[in-house]
């Protein structure tokens, strides 16, 4: 009697135990998709750190005059594998009804991501961040919501006569920059965009870049000829002024703004300025120190860079980081609640990706499977 028992017990055990692994099989079509969905944010998250990473860290470098280097994302390949087990165990229970026969199964998948990077370099990219941001590229980010106070803030290197730290745009100078009247024009500009009598664009098939100065009361007039007195330019019977925008400063004349703008490196060396260094680092002649006209530190705040950005430095890793890389023994890093630092970085992301969109990839590709 035992036998049948055992028997009928197993072929039951065995027909529940094929029923589920058929189930399992038949779901296994829809794991798929699922692991995307449940792997996608991860990848993002993780490559978009990374490259934040990388351009924090390029700053710091610059700082100490090292030398920045770029690698990019580009690919990201995930294979996944499925893996099941089947078993039994056995028991001897002679009391009626006892499981004789116990199944054991498993099933799993595993995720092997596997990202190359390769190396930004060689003369293309050279030339695009050597070469300064093209003026559509300003006008297109002021118009797209971006402070003009901001961008010309960080973009712009000279207007006309007015001077935003030119010598801030390679390693860090010796002497105080002159900058103070640039910062004045970058706030008369936001307060007369806020009010809505500055508008700027190109006229059909012309490539020129115009700006349109109208004011409309009394108190805009004179604001707007405070403008005129910095940039060179007089409003006519109706209180505008029609500018247009070039980049020769061979070649200027009346009731044109003449620009330079700066290059992607020099806005990162302009913004390296703003690194707050640890004393002994200084004391140990790592890093140039700038001192104003009195003999004294020079406090880059003061600057349109500082004004909307500032990398802090501490011993020990910071738990209240937005960004945060160890160098030289110390960790740097952007504070989650300074939302100008933030605002500013997320610019310069967009700009390195506006001048480095078009390199081609050069140098030997570096792929690092993800365990």
């Amino acid at each position: 009697m035992l036998l049948p028992t055992l028997m009928r017990h197993q072929l039951k055990n065995t027909g529940a135990l094929l029923l589920l692994i058929i189930s399992l099989t038949g779901c296994q079509s829809s794991f798929g998709p699922n692991i995307v969905k449940e792997t996608h944010t991860g990848y993002n998250n993780a490559i978009a750190m990374t490259l934040n990473h990388q351009m924090l860290l390029n700053l710091v470098r610059l700082k100490y005059l090292d030398e920045a280097y770029f690698l990019k994302v580009s690919s990201v390949t995930a294979s996944m594998s499925f893996s099941g087990n089947l078993g039994f165990s056995s028991s001897f229970d002679l009391a009626p009804g006892g499981n004789l026969i116990k199944p054991d199964i498993g099933i799993g998948y595993t995720d092997r991501p596997t990202i190359t990077y390769q190396p930004v370099q060689g003369e293309d990219f050279l030339k695009n961040v050597l070469s300064g941001i093209s003026l559509d590229a300003i006008m297109v980010l002021t118009q797209s919501g971006w402070s003009i106070e901001r961008v010309f803030g960080l973009c712009v290197e000279k207007t006309n006569d007015l001077l935003n730290a030119p010598s801030a745009s390679g390693p860090t100078p010796t002497k105080e920059p002159k900058f103070r009247k640039f910062k004045k024009l970058l706030s008369l500009l936001k307060h007369q965009l806020d009010q809505g009598t500055i508008d700027m664009g190109s006229a059909t098939n012309d490539k020129a870049i115009n700006i349109l100065f109208k004011a409309h009361n009394d108190h805009e007039t004179k604001e707007m000829h405070e403008l005129g007195r910095l940039l060179g330019f007089t409003l006519d019977q109706n209180n505008s002024a029609l500018i247009t925008l070039n980049t020769n400063f061979l070649k200027q004349e009346k009731n044109q703004l003449t620009i330079r703008t700066r290059s992607i490196l020099s806005i990162m060396f302009y913004l390296s300025q703003n690194i707050d260094i640890p004393i002994e680092h200084v004391h140990a002649g790592l890093v140039i120190i700038t001192k104003n006209h009195q003999g004294e530190t020079f406090d880059w705040s003061h600057t349109p860079a500082g004004s909307v950005f500032k990398i802090l430095s501490s011993r020990e890793k910071p738990e209240n980081a937005h960004l945060a890389i160890p160098y030289r023994d110390y960790w740097y890093y952007i504070a989650d609640n300074d939302l100008q630092s933030k605002t500013t970085f997320m610019l310069l992301k967009q700009l390195f990706d506006i001048q480095s969109g078009q390199t081609k990839f050069t140098g030997p590709a570096l792929m690092i499977p993800v365990r």
